[in-house]
């Protein structure tokens, strides 16, 4: 892979990592809600499923996220779920402060994680899209591990690295904000958001 085509295809990720999405959503509510640790534990488990779905499209396995098609749904009704279930708990909150410790428990990292991870999952046609991405910037016939290293790291830097501005960003603006009222009509807003995403996410399924 040469310098220009792995620069490009950072960009063309990065971009595509930054639109507004359920996974964007996810991240800075676990941010704004937990603490920075516990929105990065979600940008980590976005970027572990993203490299499951690099590694099927580089080894040419779409044809096996297809006839498991059934089985990644399950993932994507457990993500939508997880998102309203998220939602309903911020709206029906009485908690007066939005922004909690940053000293959070290993449980609570990891249910962030696994959220992260199970929400990506959900989306098989990703599979898809990298395994018609990547041809336009290697070939893939003739692939070699050096290559496979440079779209691995590629992956985890700009799809983390996008992820972690979110979560860094959502942190920072909640933390300035002292206000109760604004606080409890962030908290409302966000939990507003995370049931449309979760809609969303089981009616596109």
């Amino acid at each position: 892979m040469t310098l220009l085509a792995a620069l490009t295809l950072s960009l063309v990720m990065a971009a595509l990592a930054a639109i507004p999405s359920a996974s964007v959503a996810l991240v800075i509510t676990r941010s704004a809600t937990h603490g920075v640790k516990n929105g990065s534990a979600v940008a980590s488990g976005i970027v572990v499923g993203d490299l499951v779905f690099v590694t099927m499209a580089i080894f040419g396995m779409s044809f096996l996220a297809e006839a498991m098609g059934a089985f990644f749904a399950i993932f994507k009704y457990i993500g939508g779920a997880y998102l309203i279930w998220l939602g309903v708990g911020l709206i029906r909150s009485n908690q007066q402060v939005l922004l909690q410790s940053d000293c959070c428990r290993g449980s609570t990292l990891l249910t962030s994680f696994a959220s992260g991870l199970v929400l990506t999952l959900g989306d098989v046609k990703a599979i898809l899209f990298y395994a018609s991405l990547f041809p336009a910037f290697v070939d893939m016939a003739s692939l070699t591990v050096a290559t496979i290293a440079i779209i691995v790291t590629i992956t985890i830097l700009v799809v983390g690295g996008v992820k972690l501005v979110y979560a860094f960003a959502a942190h920072s603006i909640v933390s300035r904000l002292e206000r109760r009222h604004t606080k409890k009509c962030m908290r409302k807003t966000a939990g507003v958001l995370m049931i449309g995403a979760g809609t969303y996410l089981i009616v596109k399924a």
